[in-house]
Formats: C-alpha cells, sequence, structure tokens
C-alpha cells in the first residue's frame, strides 16, 4: 500500500510540475511511447505524417498538431520517434518546415537510432541555433513502449539530464534511463552495441530453428527446450513464438536492420574493429530483403533458411516434422 501511494503521490506531483511536450513519429515504436505519456497525464501534443495515427492519440487525449513546427510550438521538450538520421534531420533542420529552424529553443530528445557522428554533429547544429539536443534511443520493443518500460541510453549536458529536468523526467515517465554521459553520440554507441548483439541474435535463433526443422525435430518442442536451457537469449525468446506462428503483425520490420547493423559496421570501420558477426547477420537480413520480406517483421528472415531449404519452421500443435513423415510415409 505504501509503494502504491508512493507511486501515485510522485506521478501526480509530476503531471502538476510537468512540461509540455510535443512528439513527433507516431509509428510502431512512437505511439506506445506517446500514449503511454497521455496515460499519464502529461499535456502532449502529437505529428505524425499519417493522420489515422494522430487522430487514434487524439482520442486518448493528445493534441493534434497540423506540422512539425506547430507540434514544437509553446513545449518545453519535443521527442523524435522517428526511423533514421534522414527523418531526424527534417523533423529539425528543414529549412522550411524544421523545429528548429522555425525557432524551436527548448529541448530535442532524440529517441531514433543513429549514428554515433551524426548525434555529434546534430547536437552541435542545434546549439548554434540555440535549442539543446539529448541523445536518448530505446530499446525494448513495441510491447514495452506501451507499457512505460522502455530503455533509454542517454546523454547530453549534464544540466539537461539532472533528476528535475525536464527532459529526463519525461523519459523516466517512459521507463529506465540510463545515463552513458554528456557527450551527444555516447547514446548512440550505446544503441549501436546493443544493435549488434539484437541483430546477431535474430539472424542466429532464425538459424537455429531452420537447422532443427532440417534435422526434423519438432520446433516447437526445440523452443521450449532452449527457453529453459544455456543457449536461449532475449531474442529467441521473442522472436521464435512469431516464427512458430508464422505471424504476420510487424512489430520491427527486416528493413530497420540493414540500417542498424549498417550503423555498426560503419564505426568498426572507423574505429578500425572487425565485427564479422555483425557483417554476416546483415547478409541474412539483405537476403530476406531481396526475397520480398523487407517490410515483414523480422522474424522472417527464417524465410531466408526455408528459401534454401529447410523445411519449414512455423507449425501448429499438431504438425510432425517433416523428417519423421519422411521416415513414416
Amino acid at each position: 500500500r505504501a509503494s502504491v501511494w508512493h507511486n501515485n503521490f510522485c506521478c501526480n506531483l509530476f503531471c502538476k510540475m510537468a512540461p509540455a511536450v510535443g512528439f513527433v513519429g507516431l509509428g510502431a515504436m512512437g505511439s506506445g511511447m506517446a500514449s503511454t505519456l497521455v496515460a499519464k497525464g502529461i499535456k502532449l501534443k502529437v505529428f505524425d505524417m499519417r493522420a489515422e495515427a494522430v487522430e487514434n492519440m487524439v482520442q486518448k487525449g493528445a493534441t493534434s498538431a497540423m506540422s512539425v513546427r506547430d507540434c514544437a510550438r509553446d513545449v518545453d521538450v519535443l521527442v523524435v520517434a522517428v526511423l533514421n538520421d534522414k527523418q531526424v534531420s527534417s523533423v529539425l533542420f528543414d529549412e522550411g518546415s524544421g523545429a528548429v529552424t522555425g525557432g524551436f529553443k527548448g529541448t530535442c530528445v532524440v529517441c531514433a537510432t543513429v549514428s554515433t557522428a551524426f548525434a555529434e554533429e546534430a547536437a552541435a547544429k542545434a546549439a548554434t541555433m540555440g535549442a539543446q539536443y539529448v541523445d536518448a534511443p530505446m530499446s525494448g520493443g513495441t510491447a514495452k513502449a506501451a507499457i512505460g518500460q522502455l530503455t533509454f541510453m542517454v546523454s547530453g549536458p549534464e544540466s539537461l539530464l539532472q533528476p528535475d529536468a525536464h527532459a529526463r523526467n519525461v523519459l523516466e515517465q517512459m521507463g529506465k534511463v540510463y545515463v552513458l554521459g554528456p557527450k551527444p553520440g555516447q547514446g548512440s554507441s550505446m544503441k549501436m552495441v546493443n544493435q549488434l548483439l539484437c541483430g546477431v541474435h535474430i539472424a542466429t535463433a532464425a538459424e537455429a530453428m531452420a537447422l532443427s526443422s532440417k534435422a526434423g525435430l519438432d520446433t516447437r518442442q526445440v523452443f521450449e527446450v532452449i527457453t529453459s536451457a544455456a543457449g536461449n537469449s532475449w531474442m529467441f525468446g521473442n522472436r521464435v513464438p512469431r516464427m512458430l506462428n508464422d505471424d504476420p503483425t510487424v512489430h520491427s520490420a527486416v528493413d530497420i536492420w540493414p540500417k542498424d547493423l549498417g550503423i555498426v559496421l560503419d564505426e568498426s570501420k572507423r574505429l578500425g574493429l572487425p565485427c564479422p558477426m555483425a557483417a554476416q547477420a546483415m547478409q541474412q537480413f539483405l537476403a530476406a530483403r531481396g526475397l520480398g520480406f523487407g517490410t515483414n517483421d523480422d522474424c522472417s528472415v527464417v524465410k531466408v533458411y526455408e528459401a534454401l531449404g529447410a523445411p519449414k519452421v512455423s507449425r501448429t500443435p499438431t504438425d510432425e516434422p517433416a523428417a519423421k513423415k519422411s521416415k513414416t510415409a
């Protein structure tokens, strides 16, 4: 009871002192993040190129903006949850429509996955125009975005990340905040490391499941065993059920990985450190894209192995393994 009272007290106190927040980007992750802020009583103004995404958030209690500049008008913090560095540049610095070029002087909290160099350059550019930049990429997927349990890898000027700072308070409403340092780009470096592991784990999960199917094992039983064994990983436990069910829902698209692993490989080249596992995983996602699965969920990387001869990994609970059928036929 004391814990519930404390949480409610903190939430009510935050809402009374809360900054006005603009939110640009209501995609798979952004919609969950924005929903979390609205549910916690944050005064939120939202913008997305898709009118239906904005309307969905308005029905939850947000205010709609007509443009990026409108979204940034009269807010203290502008959260940018778009796909890549090109979109971040457009949102912040486009000559005709960008928030910062349009006079925004508050704090830009950029949650996109971008390169370290881009974050450094964008922060410097924003500063020359009178705005602040917090490098705050996130991880955790759509499910955690929707319940405020994301992990934020954050870097920026210390004054913007103090416990009572607006930017930090907004981030903490959406998940756990890890401050990596005062230099924009450090957060993106951390996200790069995370994405190396995630991309490799998804590709190897697909490879393991394809191998088990080719060996004639029951793929559902394989999942049960591995999730209780040392070979398990968070990505295995999260992505393999989608492979088993051939789930068409897109939580994270294949197309994200050539971008994110591309950042890993570009940085590995700049630093002079080979990253062969990342490079191999990249090839599998490029192959999946080449087979036409670019906009599908990233669990579709398993279909690369199926195209190379593995029996289908997806299976209803009553299906027999392909090899067993051939032996008993």
